[in-house]
């Protein structure tokens, strides 16, 4: 019988996702995108908060949702690409003046330049998150759900991905889902639940005080550039 050896976290992705997700993902061996499941309108799948001299503002993605109530999150389309001019104008409006925006709109600008000819909200997500990985040096194995057969719903729908994954010896998520995972399916499975701890990341100098955490990771790449992975846990 092989050694379990692999922890794997399972997510939807978001767009420009803040710090945490991406520590998720460093916490892991394989992490997987979600995104089979119901796409769920004024969640972090199309938007995230960037911070600015006036507060928090969002940048959101336009998706189609006129008679699509139960379209899945790779399903979802953009109506347009207007927003492409509009979030990087807002980027470099809030964070020309900061320490790394150069080095980091180099590499940024390109990718969402690429998306003109993209309206999936899902391959939009997963570029700029694989990228950003990239940037921080996460090294994890991501791959997506659509190549798995996927039974049942909540733990279930999860603990099919990570039987087909094989050699799991533990489950990473974060605190929200403390409110339906049941941990004694997974130990069933000798898998273990890891719980992630969002609590004491190190602030950093950002352009306008009071420093926020809740902002997308692009505030940390923005300030702190290569030097961005020692702000996170893992």
């Amino acid at each position: 019988m092989p050694n379990k050896e692999k922890k794997v976290a399972i997510l939807q992705s978001n767009y420009i996702p803040w710090k945490g997700y991406f520590d998720l993902i460093a916490r892991a061996d394989v992490f997987v995108f979600l995104d089979v499941v119901q796409y769920t309108k004024g969640d972090w799948r199309n938007r995230n908060k960037i911070k600015t001299s006036q507060g928090q503002q969002w940048l959101t993605l336009p998706v189609k949702t006129s008679k699509r109530r139960w379209q899945k999150i790779n399903e979802a389309e953009l109506l347009h690409t207007h927003w492409i001019d509009k979030h990087l104008k807002s980027l470099m409006f809030n964070y020309r003046k900061a320490k790394c925006y150069e080095q980091t709109m180099e590499w940024l600008a390109p990718l969402y330049t690429r998306f003109r000819g993209e309206r999936r909200l899902s391959a939009i997500n997963q570029v700029l998150i694989r990228a950003i990985c990239s940037r921080l040096g996460i090294s994890t194995n991501i791959i997506t759900a659509d190549q798995f057969l996927i039974e049942g719903n909540k733990d279930n729908a999860l603990l099919s991905i990570l039987d087909q994954i094989g050699d799991v010896s533990h489950y990473i998520t974060g605190p929200s889902a403390k409110s339906y995972l049941k941990e004694e399916y997974f130990e069933q499975r000798q898998i273990k639940v890891e719980w992630m701890d969002y609590n004491n990341y190190l602030p950093y100098k950002q352009l306008y005080p009071p420093f926020m955490h809740d902002v997308s990771i692009l505030d940390l790449l923005f300030h702190q550039g290569d030097d961005s992975r020692s702000f996170l846990k893992y």
